[in-house]
């Protein structure tokens, strides 16, 4: 019997590395938790780089504290999910793809009127956004959501991190099907962009347009949900809440509508709030101070 003892001694640390590897193997599988407090790159980094653009997302994520990449979304005409913040292409910084100003139809023309591959003959970057001196002019292109998520979940592991990602539907009822599908539609063809590129757990999905997010709140309940709401807004958290008929995870405000009794009265509810679009140091301190959950910036390098 006593030369037995050993043998089970050595079976019984065998089983109990097993089950450590196991479960480290789990751990380090699992979701990272929503950031404790949610950096946002507004369209990746637009402030230094042409927005929604691979290369906006890579220099957001090159700074350190960024938890989350925002971008905006539109449909092509051939049912693609391209990122892009106009339901038009905007003169202010579009231009063709040798750099030459648009002409025609092509000027002001609807993204909903174009394949993703007619969308190509258009850049973002060469021209330079006049509101934005310290962007980068460089050649940009019109990407695919599924080829910018690819992009930016290779990039973050370089860099330490695993990314959330802040997607805004771009859409109104005053627009449907003349530039862009009905909320429907178009919030399933972005969430199986969502879903295809396994970003789900890490994903919140944003809208002015509260028919959106209540059909994403009904027929997916496991995606995050954020209600943006405009500088305009009378309304506190409780009013927005019933307004929406269900409890977002996010109310995100015009920054200017920040006040503590608005936060206090979204944490009372359970709601986080996170402002945008924050473009001044001294603004976000004070929006921290006031125990805001996140910040939206198009400059993430004042975080």
């Amino acid at each position: 019997m006593s030369m037995l003892k050993p043998y089970k001694i050595t079976l019984a640390i065998l089983a109990t590395l097993l089950i450590t590897s196991s479960c480290a193997v789990r751990k380090s599988n699992q979701e990272p938790s929503f950031p404790s407090f949610a950096y946002e790159g507004h369209r990746g980094a637009r402030g230094l780089y042409p927005e929604n653009s691979i290369g906006a997302m890579k220099v957001a994520m090159d700074i350190p504290v960024v938890t989350t990449l925002e971008m905006d979304c539109h449909i092509t005409k051939d049912k693609k999910v391209v990122v892009y913040h106009d339901d038009y292409l905007n003169p202010k910084f579009v231009t063709y793809a040798d750099g030459s100003e648009l002409k025609g139809t092509d000027n002001k023309g609807l993204v909903y009127n174009y394949t993703y591959d007619q969308l190509q003959q258009f850049d973002l970057g060469l021209k330079g956004n006049v509101d934005f001196p310290h962007q980068q002019k460089v050649s940009t292109k019109i990407n695919l959501l599924a080829d910018l998520i690819e992009e930016s979940e290779k990039y973050a592991p370089t860099k330490g991190k695993k990314m959330f990602y802040n997607i805004e539907t771009k859409s109104s009822d005053k627009k449907d099907n003349i530039a862009h599908p009905e909320p429907k539609e178009f919030s399933d063809l972005l969430l199986q962009v969502v879903f295809d590129k396994g970003i789900d757990k890490r994903t919140v999905i944003q809208s002015f347009d509260k028919r959106t997010i209540q059909y994403i709140n009904k027929q997916y309940p496991s995606i995050r949900t954020s209600f943006l709401i405009d500088a305009k807004n009378t309304k506190t958290p409780d009013e927005l809440v019933e307004e929406l008929g269900f409890k977002p995870f996010i109310i995100s405000p015009n920054y200017k509508l920040v006040t503590k009794e608005f936060v206090n009265a979204a944490h009372r509810l359970g709601v986080k709030v996170i402002p945008w679009t924050v473009n001044k140091k001294e603004e976000i301190d004070a929006l921290k101070a006031l125990k805001v959950d996140g910040i939206i910036s198009d400059y993430p390098n004042l975080f």
